[in-house]
C-alpha cells in the first residue's frame, strides 16, 4: 500500500508544479503585453516577460489600438515512476490596449 501512496503523491506533486508553471507563462504573457502597451519596444517587453518565465518563448504583434501577446513553454514530463508521461506545452495569451503616447 506504501508504493501506491508514494506514486499518488509523486503524481499530485507533478501537477502542482505543472499549475505553479502555467501561473508563470500566464503572467509572462501578461507583463510583456502591459510593457508593450507602455510603448517599450519589443524586446526590452519580452525582457519583463523572461524574467517570470526565463523557459517561455514569447511573441508580440502590435495592432492599431492593441498589443498581443502569446508565451509558450514546454514542461517536462516527471519522469521515475512517470516516466510514461510526456511533456506538456504551455500556452497563454495576453491583450492589452496601446496607451496613448
Amino acid at each position: 500500500m506504501l508504493p501506491l501512496l508514494v506514486a499518488v503523491l509523486l503524481g499530485l506533486t507533478w501537477l502542482v508544479a505543472l499549475a505553479g508553471a502555467q501561473v508563470r507563462v500566464v503572467d509572462a504573457a501578461r507583463e510583456t503585453a502591459r510593457a508593450a502597451a507602455r510603448g517599450e519596444s519589443d524586446g526590452v517587453a519580452v525582457a519583463h516577460g523572461r524574467r517570470v518565465a526565463p523557459e517561455a518563448r514569447i511573441t508580440v504583434s502590435r495592432g492599431a489600438e492593441d498589443v498581443r501577446v502569446d508565451a509558450r513553454a514546454e514542461f517536462a514530463g516527471p519522469g521515475g515512476l512517470f516516466a510514461f508521461l510526456p511533456g506538456v506545452e504551455l500556452d497563454a495569451q495576453a491583450v492589452a490596449a496601446r496607451e496613448p503616447e
